[in-house]
C-alpha cells in the first residue's frame, strides 16, 4: 500500500499542475522536504498501530510521510477546499486509510473522528496553531484519549509550551501544559523548509498526555481561568491582582508575580480557590 503513495508525483509538480499556491488568510507555509516530513511523521508514537489526525494538510506533504510511516488510519481536516485536486489523488493511493474532512479545524470534534484514541500530528498553521494546542490539552485533561500530539509550532510558541518556571518564555502554556502531560522540543525546522519562507523559525513539539499527571489535577477550568488572570497582568504581584488571599496558606507573601510561581502551586490555589 505504501508503494502506491511513493509512487506519486512530488508535491510541487502536484501544486503546479493545479495551480496551487500557499494562501495567507490560512496561515499556509508548506514543507516539502521529504527528510522533515518523514522525521516528523516517524517521530509518532506507535504510529503503525495509531490513528493519526492531521490538521491543515495543505497539499499533502506530511500527510504521505504519516502514511508512508505506517499509520493505521489518518484523518485530515483541511479548510482550504481548493486543495481538494491534490488530496483526492492521495486518498486514492491510500488503501482506504485516509480521509479528508473539509472543515475548520476549531470546529472538528476529534474525539468523534477517533473516540478509541489518536495522536494528532502537524504542521500547524500560524494563526490558529496556539488556540488549537490549548483546546487539545484541555481536552486530554477531560478525558479526551489523545495519544500524543506531534506539532510544528513558531520556535518562540515551541519553547513557551516547554517552559520551566525561571525561564523567559514560561506562561500560561508552560503551567497548563506541565499539569497535564510531558513536553519536549523534538527539533528544530529552519524558516528556509517551508514555502514561503516564514520570518520565523520552527520547532517540532511532542506532548504526550500524562495520566497520572490528570488524575490530581482536579478541576481544569479553574487553573485555566487564573493562568489567564495571573499572567494577564504578569508585571503586578498577586496580592495586587488578587487581594484578599491568606497568601501563607500557599507558602507565599502576595509579592510574587505569576511568573514566579510553579504550576504546582497555580494547581494549588486554583483548586482551593
Amino acid at each position: 500500500m505504501t508503494d502506491m503513495i511513493s509512487s506519486l508525483p512530488p508535491v510541487s509538480e502536484m501544486m503546479r499542475d493545479c495551480g496551487l499556491e500557499p494562501k495567507k488568510q490560512f496561515g499556509q507555509n508548506f514543507l516539502f522536504d521529504l527528510n522533515l516530513t518523514g522525521r516528523i511523521a516517524r517521530s509518532v508514537p506507535n504510529i503503525d498501530t495509531t490513528t493519526v489526525i492531521e490538521i491543515g494538510p495543505g497539499p499533502a506533504g506530511l500527510t504521505r510521510a504519516i502514511l508512508l510511516a505506517g499509520a493505521r488510519r489518518v484523518f485530515a481536516i483541511e479548510k482550504d477546499k481548493t486543495t481538494e485536486p491534490i488530496l483526492s489523488r492521495v486518498v486514492a493511493a491510500s488503501d482506504g486509510r485516509l480521509s479528508v474532512i473539509y472543515d475548520d479545524a476549531l470546529h472538528v470534534d476529534c474525539n468523534a473522528q477517533a473516540p478509541d484514541g489518536y495522536a494528532i500530528c502537524a504542521n500547524l498553521p500560524y494563526n490558529v496553531g496556539t488556540e488549537l494546542f490549548v483546546r487539545w490539552i484541555i481536552s486530554a485533561a477531560r478525558g479526551a484519549k489523545i495519544k500524543s500530539m506531534t506539532l510544528m509550532f513558531q520556535r518562540e510558541v515551541a519553547r513557551r509550551i516547554t517552559a520551566n518556571v525561571g525561564d523567559s518564555e514560561y506562561g500560561r502554556l508552560s503551567v497548563l501544559t506541565s499539569l497535564i502531560a510531558d513536553a519536549c522540543i523534538l527539533f528544530d525546522v529552519p524558516n528556509t523548509a517551508f514555502v514561503p519562507r516564514p520570518k520565523v523559525q520552527s520547532s517540532v513539539v511532542q506532548v504526550i498526555p500524562n495520566i497520572d499527571k490528570i488524575r490530581v489535577l482536579g478541576d481544569v477550568a479553574r487553573v485555566e481561568k487564573l493562568t489567564a488572570l495571573l499572567f494577564g497582568h504578569r508585571r503586578k504581584m498577586i496580592r495586587g491582582i488578587m487581594p484578599g488571599v491568606d497568601w501563607n496558606k500557599f507558602g507565599l507573601n502576595g509579592t510574587e508575580r505569576a511568573e514566579e510561581l510553579s504550576p504546582e502551586i497555580f494547581s494549588k490555589i486554583a483548586q482551593f480557590l
